[in-house]
């Protein structure tokens, strides 16, 4: 059994773990901290894991819950992983952080984006992006795992077949993206509350928004050279779920019978990955609550463009789930251990 250990538990990306942790047929949790919950049982923060768990939140010292654990999940903010990082590399700890301080090699593309120094650039270029669906081998045989945000695994599963068969021309790439709020977080800010969210849609994170550099490092290293797009991220008025919608120009005339091959011979036998037919459009409700992503693609003949979408669960795919299966290839096992739960549907 994986012993597995948990920093930052008592926000929405940390109870998605605890949710698929508990589940995991090999994996024991063996700790779990928050500085807003410490000393108090974890039916505390998360009603839902009442009698199904007597984990307590720790107490004192941040890795105490930590001391007894093989990898450790950081579900925290920015600046905050990178200050523990060191220490834990050291006592010979995998990490996976669901933070930003390592999902970029560069340290000056962190402070660019940031706003602050890196405090152990040293670790970054070590660090492996984790994404499995791309760049798997990498994260094998790595000690520090930087898990992708919501918004760049989308757009980067969605676009990357068709990057890699030069088939959309880089400088025409725009991405719409609309999110649930759980993806601000569980502290209460002003505008995220029920009465001003519910009936609303908006726009924000213009026109630099942070997951931004994620998905333009993605592609470039599929166009083989810099790129810059176009990213409008909204939030709507659910509580989890993605839909990205990305359009660019073709580089040569094709049907949409071929960009739907061309997406599905790019992930053949990708267990969390599903492109859907000519018929079908992807639905967020179809993954929630799971590892899976729907795709879906359109070529527009007056235009020229292809329109492709994605769908996922920004906790599932989008943080936890993909944490999971990371751990999953840190560790030598089946990659769909503890992932195959299918949606929540209706």
């Amino acid at each position: 059994m994986v012993k597995a250990a948990i920093r930052g538990g008592a926000g929405y990306t940390g109870g998605e773990l605890v949710r698929l942790l508990l589940g995991h047929p090999e994996v024991e949790m063996v700790g779990i901290s928050s500085r807003s919950h410490a000393g108090l049982p974890l039916g505390k923060a998360w009603p839902q894991f009442r009698g199904y768990s007597h984990l307590v939140f720790a107490e004192g010292e941040p890795l105490r819950a930590a001391e007894k654990a093989e990898v450790v999940f950081l579900a925290m903010g920015q600046g905050e992983a990178m200050e523990l990082v060191p220490r834990l590399v050291e006592e010979g700890k995998k990490i996976i952080d669901l933070g930003p301080d390592f999902r970029f090699r560069d340290p000056g593309t962190y402070t660019e984006w940031y706003g602050k120094p890196h405090t152990c650039p040293d670790l970054t270029t070590g660090a492996a992006y984790g994404l499995p669906e791309l760049w798997r081998t990498e994260i094998k045989d790595a000690k520090i795992v930087g898990n992708p945000g919501c918004y760049p695994t989308a757009a980067l599963l969605a676009l990357a077949p068709l990057a890699a068969a030069g088939l959309i021309d880089p400088e025409t790439i725009v991405i719409d993206a609309k999110s649930g709020y759980s993806g601000a977080g569980r502290q209460p800010v002003e505008g995220y509350q029920f009465a001003e969210a519910f009936g609303d849609f908006r726009a924000y994170g213009l026109p630099r928004h942070r997951h931004l550099p994620e998905i333009e490092g993605g592609l470039a290293r599929f166009f083989g050279r810099e790129i810059k797009v176009t990213f409008i991220p909204h939030l709507v008025p659910m509580a989890r779920g993605i839909f990205l919608t990305a359009v660019a120009e073709l580089t040569r005339p094709c049907t949409t019978e071929e960009v739907l091959g061309i997406m599905a011979r790019f992930y053949p036998g990708e267990p969390f990955v599903h492109v859907l037919d000519e018929k079908t459009l992807p639905q967020t409700k179809a993954v929630l609550g799971t590892n899976y992503v729907q795709l879906g693609a359109r070529v527009d003949p007056r235009t020229g463009r292809v329109v492709v979408m994605a769908v996922l669960d920004n906790l599932g795919k989008g943080a936890a789930g993909q944490a999971v299966q990371n751990m999953n290839l840190l560790f030598g096992l089946e990659e769909t251990a503890g992932l195959t739960a299918t949606a929540v549907y209706p």
